[in-house]
């Protein structure tokens, strides 16, 4: 009943072969998938500007470095 054969360990083989070439197909598939997004990411990132922020001392909100200022009239920035 449990015993070894020709043809069951032939078919055990063709099923473990089977879902292992699955795997990496569907892991290629992933993979593409991911590299085009990384592409969409980089071109969308690329038209914004970047700015460099500071938190202010009486709020503790962060402002724009080059001379921003929190809505609070005491800020230290100035506005």
């Amino acid at each position: 009943m449990f015993g070894f054969s020709l043809t069951k360990l032939l078919f055990t083989a063709a099923i473990i072969a089977g879902v292992w070439y699955a795997f990496k197909f569907v892991g290629r598939l992933n993979a593409g998938e991911k590299d085009d997004g990384k592409e969409k990411v980089k071109a969308r990132s690329s038209k914004k500007s970047v700015e460099d922020l500071v938190q202010c001392p009486v709020c503790e909100t962060f402002v724009q470095a080059d001379g921003g200022a929190c809505d609070r009239a005491d800020c230290p920035r100035g506005a």
